[in-house]
Parts: C-alpha cells; structure tokens; sequence
C-alpha cells in the first residue's frame, strides 16, 4: 500500500483484514459485461453498434415503450405485425402463449433445434444465414423451426442467451428487462432465434409474468433442455425419509 494512502482497516485484528474483499464498482468493458455479469437491456439497446462482436446473430431487442395514465394504471402496445422489428424481419408468430414466473424462481436452459436443409451441413448453412448473409431475411425458414419473441408485463426478468449453433462463435448475452408494471429505458421485448438457449431468473419483488409468440405452434419435440436442473424443485431430505418409510 502507498504509504500515502490511508490505512483504512487498521482497526481490524490480523485475520480478518487477510480475508478481506472490497468490491469495484468501476465499469468494465461493455462487451465484457454483456455476457459476463450482465447488462440492463437499455445500455443494449444504447450500444448496440459497439457490441457487434459479443451480439448473438439474429437476436432482436425491440424497445417498447409504456404509458402511464394518472389514476388508472397504464398501456403499452405488444407488436405491429405490419411495421417495426417484426415486419422488418419477416416473423410473424403463430401462437401466443402466456406465462408466470413466480418471484426468487427460474426457467431453462431452454433450447430449440434449427431447421437444416436436406443435404446441407448445418455449419455452412447457418453461417450463410447469419454471417454471409445475416440481412437476407427471406431466408430464414420461420415455419420450420421455433422463433419465440418475448414481452414482459410485470416484474424484472434476467435473461440468459448462449449460441450454440453449428459454425456461429459461442457468445453470451445477459440482460436485465423491466415489465410495463415499472416504465422506462428498460421496456423491451426480445427476439430468440432456434439454436440459442435461454434462461429466465424473476429477480424483482412482484411476479414475472410474460406474453410470448412463436413462429410455429408447440411441439414437445423441440424442447430441448440444456443445465435445466434449477426447474426441479426437490423435496426436503427428511420428507423424502418419511416418504421412504414402509409400513
């Protein structure tokens, strides 16, 4: 220590000040922070040209925006199929499903598989979708595979994207999203493409609850599940004894 620093913990004895951590609040690297310890997706949305090397292929973040109405609550449209992120992209869901999350709770790794032509490699063919050609949306086969396209009502979601796609670098992203029940920069709704895995963390006070659209109706055969542990609430081990016992 600089001498001419002050010693601030001198009136700790030995051992504690030998365990001792202090955090850095400093701000790191965006791009570091986006798949590291997370970013609020507002700072996403702000930097988004900086961070086109840690940004996943094909994933959209649409900025909403929620307004509030003086003694009766708030409004906040979802999508427009004909204009903004979606038109632009060529997805137009099939299904829209909704979805509680209870508070402190937590969901996936869900993942779902990426449709390949017959007789194509999938490297070569995800590459030329989403690198070579990553603005060729036509070609995207949207009816063949499950696109989701999330909203958040109330709540604050954590979610967790790794790209596990054949030919794509494997890149993490992890955002922070306020529900429309607390308005502001950090309204937004997220598009995941197939081949992403994600994961969900309700980490604010109130429930999290979702509205979510799919590019094809449900199909148990592409639910895929990745470190999905955390969704499988065991038993406490006496209940389990108790249960174990024979007569």
């Amino acid at each position: 220590m600089n001498s001419s620093t002050p010693d601030f913990w001198s009136g700790l004895k030995p051992a504690a000040r030998g365990r001792l951590e202090t955090r850095d609040y400093t701000h790191g690297e965006l791009a570091v922070r986006i798949s590291d310890g997370g970013v609020a997706v507002s700072e996403a949305i702000q930097h988004r040209d900086a961070l086109a090397d840690s940004w996943i292929p094909g994933v959209e973040i649409i900025p909403r925006r929620v307004f509030q109405q003086k003694g009766r609550g708030y409004f906040a449209e979802l999508a427009r199929i004909n204009e903004g992120t979606l038109a632009r992209i060529g997805l137009a869901p099939q299904q829209w499903s909704s979805a509680l999350m209870h508070r402190d709770s937590a969901k996936g790794f869900h993942i779902h598989p990426p449709h390949v032509p017959e007789g194509s490699a999938p490297a070569n063919w995800l590459r030329k979708l989403y690198i070579e050609h990553p603005g060729d949306f036509s070609a995207r086969p949207y009816g063949l595979e499950q696109w989701d396209v999330m909203f958040f009502l109330t709540g604050i979601c954590e979610m967790l994207l790794v790209d596990e796609r054949a030919g794509l670098p494997r890149r993490i992203m992890r955002l922070t999203i306020y529900g429309d029940d607390m308005p502001g920069p950090d309204n937004a709704a997220v598009v995941i493409p197939p081949g992403v895995a994600h994961a969900l963390r309700s980490i604010g006070n109130n429930d999290l609850v979702m509205v979510y659209g799919t590019s094809t109706p449900f199909n148990p055969a592409w639910e895929g599940r990745i470190a999905s542990g955390i969704e499988n609430a065991a038993l406490p081990a006496d209940w389990n004894d108790y249960l174990s016992h024979e007569d």
